[in-house]
């Protein structure tokens, strides 16, 4: 009996271990993988934090390249700042002889600022571009002018304007050291994505920017010019309709702006929202025809990218108390002479919230001076807590001195004297 019951164990075990049974498998969240360019089509590219600025894929990021009709997203959100939409836009014979894709306004003929804004952002009119641009700066040359100014207050120094409609251009420059270049209307996919999260999320008409580039249609008409010089409705009406078709590719599809031209290629700057999340691409040289479509492929392998790989984190969650800095020259109340006192010292600290993911490493360096010299005041900053993502300065917060330390004086060094030799115990 044990002999059989042995073999029938033995036959049992042997059948289990040949036999597949099976097994409980646990879902593991996928792991940040470092983004392969080289699967993207386009010779330039970003995909960008659009609330930090912060880059989270980029391919030759800082070359500069023509970029076409996306430069009507920089000529859209100058005019929104510095104009009333409500404007009447007188037509000049430069405007209205444009090159396509041209909305066909002539010359002598008025429009509202706000159907030339969706002229501009919804069909990619070039003479509906100047129109605006010889409105808001006087002349095509000054309204660049503008646009450079622009560009550069928000940190993009590798971008030159000289069209507003960004038609392939050139032109001789004369630098401040008195030498002479050629400059060629460009930007790099940095400033570019810069520019658009600038319109979306910074800019005081940020709200204007978005109605407009996510209008489906628009129609208006032109307005005449009475005898008694007022504005009456002219016999022409228009209808323009949205071609970003990405609004309509993928959820949460927010902006954007289309590009074509010889020299630049199809360019597309975008910007998506999920989950509290705001991404910002843009793409430049990203094929030729026939290779229209190449940019929404680039387009949702970056978006997705994003959304699969970072969350929003507090990268400042943590409680961290700097040491004293030595104070020189200070006025102690205990009348010593010391030489230097200790100041005590509090952060500033506010919730930073970044896109970060599994794959980001976040180091904090406390940047302080080795010595002060009194007075320092309660309150007065005298530092700063440094917030690094891999190794690239994401975020700083203000240390600031926790007391006053008054500077000694003739009335202190009386005291001193006071306090040392007539009254030991003062």
């Amino acid at each position: 009996m044990k002999r059989a019951l042995c073999y029938l164990t033995a036959i049992i075990f042997t059948f289990l271990s040949i036999c597949p049974y099976p097994r409980p498998v646990q879902a593991k969240p996928k792991k940040a993988a470092e983004f392969d360019e080289s699967q993207l089509y386009a010779r330039a590219a970003v995909l960008m934090d659009a609330d930090s600025g912060r880059v989270l894929v980029q391919k030759d990021a800082g070359r500069p390249m023509p970029m076409a009709s996306t430069t009507k997203i920089m000529t859209c959100i100058l005019t929104l700042e510095h104009a009333q939409t409500e404007d009447l836009v007188d037509v000049s014979a430069y405007a209205a002889k444009m090159p396509e894709v041209k909305l066909h306004i002539m010359e002598g003929e008025r429009y509202k600022l706000i159907d030339l804004l969706h002229s501009l952002m919804l069909e990619s009119h070039n003479d509906a571009a100047v129109a605006i641009a010889e409105h808001v700066g006087g002349s095509v040359e000054g309204f660049a002018q503008m646009m450079n100014e622009k560009a550069k207050s928000i940190g993009c120094m590798d971008t030159y304007f000289i069209t507003p409609n960004g038609l392939d251009a050139s032109e001789q420059v004369t630098e401040p050291d008195g030498t002479t270049g050629t400059k060629v209307h460009s930007t790099t996919a940095r400033d570019l994505a810069a520019i658009m999260s600038y319109c979306i999320t910074k800019s005081p008409k940020k709200d204007e920017f978005l109605k407009i580039t996510r209008t489906q249609s628009h129609t208006f008409q032109n307005y005449e010019q009475a005898n008694d010089g007022s504005a009456t409705p002219g016999g022409r009406s228009f209808t323009c309709v949205n071609h970003n078709a990405f609004l309509h590719m993928m959820d949460g599809a927010l902006s954007g702006k289309t590009g074509f031209t010889g020299n630049a290629g199809y360019c597309y700057v975008g910007a998506l929202k999920s989950k509290g999340r705001t991404f910002v691409i843009a793409l430049l040289a990203c094929g030729w025809p026939n290779n229209k479509t190449y940019k929404w492929k680039d387009a949702r392998k970056l978006f997705t990218y994003g959304m699969e790989h970072y969350e929003q984190k507090d990268i400042t969650n943590y409680d961290y108390t700097p040491n004293p800095v030595p104070v020189e020259n200070g006025a102690g109340k205990d009348r010593l002479l010391k030489t230097k006192m200790q100041l005590p010292l509090t952060v500033e600290q506010h919730e930073q919230k970044l896109l970060l993911s599994d794959a980001d490493s976040v180091q904090v360096r406390a940047e302080l001076p080795k010595l002060l010299q009194a007075p320092v005041k309660k309150g007065a900053k005298v530092g700063s807590l440094n917030y690094y993502i891999n190794g690239e300065l994401a975020a700083q917060m203000p240390v600031r001195a926790a007391r006053n330390i008054e500077k000694r004086s003739l009335r202190w060094y009386f005291m001193l004297v006071l306090s040392r030799y007539f009254y030991p115990y003062f």
